[in-house]
């Protein structure tokens, strides 16, 4: 049984700051911030979640049938992640490639202590807690004290996994499929990388979302394995018997001068191109999600609508179904998993072609991370502009990647990738 408490907050920043930190003595943590970001479709402004009373961590096999089963006999929140590779379970599909990580495929946890902020209040809940304990934490992290951090070093040597000339090639093995007719579009990513590098992960994490301030930041640490995202995609979400996607496909730069950002952003709107990758995924979407919906319920809310973040304008549609009652809130992202805007169309094909063109297994990039509530909703966020770190292995990985079309140009293409890189490199190197 869950005990709640209600605190007012008055200096939201100081006490986030204080309860990131406080946080960092535990082994199970997932910090989900909107860095209040004008989102409609959110339930909260930021949520924490620590230490793991049960958890559920397997790989790929029966992945989802595990995880259903663990949702429903816990019957509480549970926090955890959904790595790309968990298609395996889905679709009969491989992940070989190079693998400088080693996420487990899927793990969720039950956590003990759960903070929720909405404007200046934080509801707190804990897990068979005693009527004083959350009095006592709470003036703990008030008046928690910093200890001196370890700073991030300035010689990280990144390198690529794939260079800017087999880069060319590989598109260029994508567009002739694309040309044959195999698929219509997929995304390609790439990884950078560095071995031997140690960093503060959560030094890290404040100041990629410092530059980014994006809807779906994520700070999860499980064990020695750390996820430090800035991304700006929702995958899914699940309220009552409504199901929310909010697919991204289409970007541009930004621009300091005023005239010409908003030339960029008309420009993004209006480009043929983008506009045909979006539309494209959309339509995969509302396949996907027309598996449990009620039928012709599937609508498209947003098409094409251009939200502008710190480092990018992004292209973002919103399509929407509603689910039977008794529809298993697992069997909704089971039939979705993975998203279209990191996959591809026709999806399979997709998968298939990706995995014999990149270089790395994508684990826990561009899959997801989130919650389930205890009657059953949920909401994820896409695992994009994500800093990955194995503190064991000393390995820090950042991957990237692009939708590519009929009229993908690879040079536009490549230096797509560098704008959505920049912020992650720019943390690492200072």
């Amino acid at each position: 049984m869950r005990l709640k408490k209600t605190y007012y907050i008055p200096d939201l920043e100081s006490f986030r700051e204080k309860l990131l930190i406080w946080a960092q003595q535990f082994d199970e943590i997932v910090w989900l911030d909107s860095n209040n970001y004008n989102q409609e479709h959110s339930n909260y402004d930021a949520v924490l979640a620590v230490d793991a009373f049960t958890s559920i961590k397997t790989d790929f096999h029966q992945a989802f049938e595990d995880l259903k089963t663990y949702q429903t006999h816990t019957k509480d929140w549970i926090f955890g992640y959904l790595t790309y590779d968990l298609k395996n379970d889905v679709e009969d599909l491989k992940s070989n490639n190079y693998d400088g990580l080693e996420f487990a495929d899927l793990f969720f946890f039950q956590p003990k202590k759960i903070f929720l902020f909405k404007n200046n209040e934080l509801e707190i809940q804990y897990l068979n807690a005693v009527s004083d304990e959350m009095d006592t934490d709470f003036e703990l992290i008030q008046n928690y004290k910093e200890t001196e951090r370890t700073h991030t070093s300035n010689n990280i040597k990144i390198k690529l996994r794939i260079h800017k000339d087999e880069y060319f090639q590989k598109i260029e093995s994508m567009l002739a499929h694309i040309h044959r007719g195999d698929i219509y579009e997929a995304n390609f990513c790439q990884e950078f990388y560095a071995e031997n590098t140690t960093i503060n992960p959560l030094e890290i994490y404040k100041k990629l979302n410092a530059i980014s301030n994006p809807p779906f930041a994520t700070f999860l640490k499980i064990n020695h394995k750390y996820l430090l995202s800035a991304s700006p995609e929702r995958y899914l979400k699940k309220d009552g018997q409504t199901v929310i996607s909010q697919p991204i496909k289409g970007t541009a730069k930004r621009s300091n001068n005023e005239a010409e950002d908003l030339q960029l952003k008309t420009d993004l709107l209006n480009d043929e191109k983008e506009r045909s990758e979006n539309i494209m995924i959309v339509d995969l979407v509302r396949n996907d999600l027309s598996k449990t919906a009620i039928k012709s319920s599937v609508s498209v809310e947003e098409l094409c609508k251009i939200y502008t973040f710190e480092q990018v304008h992004h292209m973002v549609s919103t399509v929407r179904s509603k689910i039977e009652a008794v529809t298993h809130p697992v069997d909704v992202i089971k039939s979705t998993f993975p998203m279209g805007s990191m996959t591809g169309a026709p999806k399979i094909s997709a998968m298939k072609i990706i995995e014999t063109l990149e270089e790395t297994k994508r684990g826990l990039y561009s899959g997801a991370v989130g919650y389930f509530s205890p009657d059953g909703d949920f909401d994820f966020n896409v695992v994009i502009r994500s800093i990955l770190y194995n503190s064991q292995k000393q390995y820090v990985s950042y991957s990237v990647g692009g939708a590519i079309t009929s009229k993908s140009d690879p040079l536009k293409e490549y230096e797509e990738c560098l704008v959505k890189a920049k912020a992650m490199r720019d943390v690492l190197e200072n």
